[in-house]
């Protein structure tokens, strides 16, 4: 059985945060721009507090099934509360999208290559 790549994002909004905390984000800002954003298992944040108060975490995860999305997505959300529950931050509204990338359609590249290898 093939391992099954997900790419996880979770997003929510930042709440009640104090002005302290938004100082902390803010000065960190740099660290968790968008431009920087990958894919991690470990997860990635990025925001724009600056902007408004919302937030992504792109984390990578595997599995062998195709079911195994769901507990990759659950892991992924569990992880996000997690380090803002550490950091006190406040959030809602947080909801999670998972992409199979073994599912995901080819780019325009990856269909002239496969074509190539096709006899």
């Amino acid at each position: 059985m093939s391992t099954r790549t997900f790419r996880i994002t979770v997003r929510g909004v930042f709440d009640g945060l104090g002005a302290d905390q938004r100082a902390e984000l803010l000065a960190r800002a740099p660290e968790h721009d968008v431009l920087r954003a990958a894919f991690t298992p470990e997860g990635h944040l990025s925001y724009d507090v600056a902007a408004r108060p919302a937030f992504t975490f792109r984390f990578l995860d595997a599995g062998e099934e195709e079911g195994d999305i769901l507990e990759a997505a659950e892991r992924a959300e569990e992880a996000a509360k997690a380090w803002l529950a550490e950091r006190g931050y406040g959030f809602k509204n947080l909801r999670s999208q998972a992409e199979d990338l073994s599912q995901a359609p080819l780019g325009r590249r990856q269909r002239r290559a496969a074509a190539r290898k096709t006899p």
